[in-house]
């Protein structure tokens, strides 16, 4: 049965840096399944638990095709037009991720994590001789996704400042009007079709070369979905490693306990990556909206055809049903079922490059500076507001 309250108005507000939201626990154990009101599209179901979560997120009977060029409950005003990797379902969505799964071979990961040593030690080298102190944001996790996102599709770095102001502007919430986040995706799409342009006047070796060849001579791939997928691995390369990186050192400076033991034995840095990215929330409000194709039982409730059900990995990743201590960050958890890079079909495709990414960066960071520390209070760190993803302004460091 349906619950008989009215629906919260969602966000429940706006998020203070990497707390998650107290309601999210009691939703959790008393309201699994809830009815929210967004500020576009009207209401949807929010689902909190780990269970619920990947059963959403896996069971084919929750659609995201179905939100394609409709007025769905989002917390951005920007409705999904494009059909690429997230807003598709099997079998479109196998074929386009089949496309691009050969760009994510262990082979290909290890190249690129190669890359991102590179680009991470010279950072380090820059950093180091202009001495403390420093701020991370700007001169470590921003660059170190970018150069490694540039190398394997084939992007001008010395674009950077372009791409990545769109990019920040297409995946806000509030921070933006409307037409701004709208016009800022354009230019994203217009900039990815130049690139593709360029792509067949000179064909290239990296990801965005192959997917050229894939439109042009073996028909597997629309010119718009071409362009498209460009910009959503663009975009999803970018913008949440930078903030996973970025939280993730914020996260180990304020926890001394954790990060002196992660010091003490740096092969612990593949657990201590997993556990980062479950302890910190990443979004600052629920998405991975699907809609019911058919009725179906979640959480004790009954949804409806065509109801929208949206899911919030973050809170699920705090289960203890699934996780003990789930609020304390243990930098040995294991095994560490979470839900940082989705479930199912939708499983992110670049989940092994972010996670490659992290510990090199942060294993050369604690290594090159054993005894880095923030330059300020946490307190007196500022967040970036309206944003889709948690992250910080500046993260000033010294040694």
């Amino acid at each position: 049965m349906r619950p008989t309250q009215a629906a919260r108005a969602y966000p429940f507000r706006e998020p203070t840096g990497l707390e998650l939201e107290p309601e999210y626990t009691h939703l959790r154990d008393h309201e699994p399944l809830s009815r929210i009101s967004l500020p576009h599209g009207g209401d949807a179901w929010l689902a909190v638990r780990h269970a619920d979560v990947r059963t959403v997120l896996s069971d084919p009977r929750f659609s995201r095709a179905a939100l394609l060029d409709r007025d769905v409950p989002r917390a951005s005003p920007r409705r999904h037009t494009d059909a690429t990797l997230h807003t598709v379902d099997p079998p479109e969505h196998t074929r386009l991720r089949r496309l691009v799964a050969a760009a994510f071979s262990p082979r290909r990961i290890g190249h690129l994590a190669d890359h991102a040593q590179r680009v991470t030690d010279e950072l380090l080298d820059r950093i180091e001789d202009q001495g403390p102190p420093a701020d991370l944001i700007a001169g470590f996790a921003v660059p170190v996704p970018v150069a490694v996102i540039c190398q394997m599709l084939g992007v001008p770095v010395a674009d950077r400042d372009r791409f990545a102001g769109w990019i920040d502007v297409a995946l806000a919430t509030t921070a933006f009007s409307s037409e701004e986040i709208h016009d800022a995706f354009a230019k994203l799409k217009d900039y990815v079709a130049g690139l593709v342009a360029a792509r067949r006047r000179a064909p290239s070796d990296d990801l965005l070369g192959a997917l050229v060849e894939a439109r042009d001579t073996g028909d597997r791939l629309g010119e718009d979905e071409l362009v498209v997928l460009g910009v959503t691995l663009l975009y999803a390369g970018l913008e949440t490693t930078t903030s996973e990186l970025g939280n993730g050192v914020y996260t180990l400076l304020t926890n001394p306990d954790q990060l002196a033991a992660l010091r003490a034995d740096l092969s612990l840095v593949d657990r201590a990556v997993d556990e980062l990215l479950r302890f910190n929330p990443l979004v600052t409000s629920a998405g991975f909206t699907r809609i019911a194709l058919e009725d179906v039982e979640l959480g004790g409730v009954l949804v409806r055809a065509g109801d929208a059900v949206m899911v919030h990995p973050d809170a699920a990743n705090r289960d203890d049903r699934v996780f003990d201590r789930p609020d304390d960050l243990d930098l040995t958890r294991k095994p560490n079922p979470h839900l940082a890079f989705g479930f199912g079909p939708h499983y992110c495709v670049a989940a092994q490059l972010a996670k490659a990414e992290l510990r090199v960066a942060i294993g050369s960071l604690l290594r090159r500076f054993p005894d880095l520390r923030l330059a300020v209070g946490a307190d007196e760190l500022s967040w970036r507001p309206g944003r889709m993803a948690r992250g910080l302004d500046r993260l000033p460091v010294t040694w």
